[in-house]
């Protein structure tokens, strides 16, 4: 790719054309890693995908300097945006997201679905910094423009819902919570298998929502309902398990059931010792929790 950038193009040859699960993961791979972009933006997109953030930033550099198309300018810091977000480096991930909201702003229709993806992520840092004013408004400028340009059953629209309702449980404007979550519950019904994770999700944020309104046995029924899609669809030892099972604890100990809290605490631990980093902040609200509820 030029100068002393350590980066090197290499043409690869299969060694054996006619493996056919070789060739059905090959397929898939460019099925399902962004099939119209070129070599190295897909590479860029698949270091994303193993966590080797800085490698694929240093693609994302290379590129962005040899890059004049203002599209694929937009692109990369996008993803460079993404990068900083998930490193936590939120101001530097805001500035990247900005810059690439201002290009599209420029170059595409005022109801373009990329111009709703860079108001989605802008929103997801404004959250993460707790500016939840601005995170609800930049959540509900991509709400607006999908409504324009996508069916009403997309499941992306469910995801807008969704932000949209967790920035109002963290405002503390429930009823608005409620709402939202189950908007995106009702689109992902139509859209979706019904033990789709992303379902799990939704009962788990309705069941929040109710947990914090002091609606034990609504909060009940809807983390159970989180539960059995994951039993159903995630592997025994995933952290959305442990969360359930924790979430459930947490509705058993507010309702006086101690016994019932601490069987729930306790396999929330156990799944989270399996799944998760000792030190892990999730596995010791749990490890916190089970304590707690040993001493009533």
């Amino acid at each position: 790719m030029g100068g002393n950038n350590r980066l090197y193009e290499v043409n690869l040859t299969l060694t054996a054309d006619n493996d056919p699960e070789l060739s059905k993961l090959t397929d898939y791979i460019r099925q399902e890693r962004f099939s119209d972009e070129e070599g190295w933006y897909r590479l860029g997109s698949v270091l994303i995908d193993m966590g080797q953030f800085e490698k694929a930033e240093d693609i994302y550099q290379v590129l962005l300097d040899q890059r004049k198309d203002e599209k694929d300018m937009a692109l990369i810091y996008h993803r460079l945006g993404y990068i900083k977000d998930v490193q936590g480096k939120y101001e530097e991930a805001l500035t990247f997201y900005e810059e690439s909201l201002a290009i599209r702003q420029k170059t595409l229709p005022s109801n373009h679905p990329d111009l709703a993806k860079s108001y989605n992520n802008i929103g997801l840092v404004h959250d993460s910094m707790g500016n939840y004013p601005k995170a609800l408004s930049s959540y509900e400028k991509a709400l607006e423009i999908k409504q324009q340009s996508l069916p009403p059953t997309q499941p992306s629209l469910a995801m807008s819902y969704s932000n949209i309702g967790l920035v109002h449980k963290n405002m503390g404007n429930y009823p608005e919570a409620l709402s939202s979550h189950e908007k995106a519950l009702e689109i992902q019904q139509q859209s979706l298998p019904s033990s789709h994770p992303d379902l799990a999700k939704s009962y788990g944020n309705i069941g929040n929502v109710h947990y914090n309104m002091g609606n034990y046995p609504k909060a009940l029924s809807s983390h159970d309902k989180a539960l059995e899609i994951r039993q159903q669809s995630l592997p025994p030892n995933h952290p959305d398990l442990a969360s359930s099972y924790n979430n459930i604890g947490a509705v058993y100990e507010n309702m006086g059931n101690y016994s019932e809290a601490r069987t729930f605490y306790e396999r929330a631990v156990q799944i989270g010792e399996q799944s998760l980093p000792s030190n892990h902040p999730e596995l010791q609200k749990c490890r916190n929790n089970l304590e707690r509820v040993k001493n009533k």
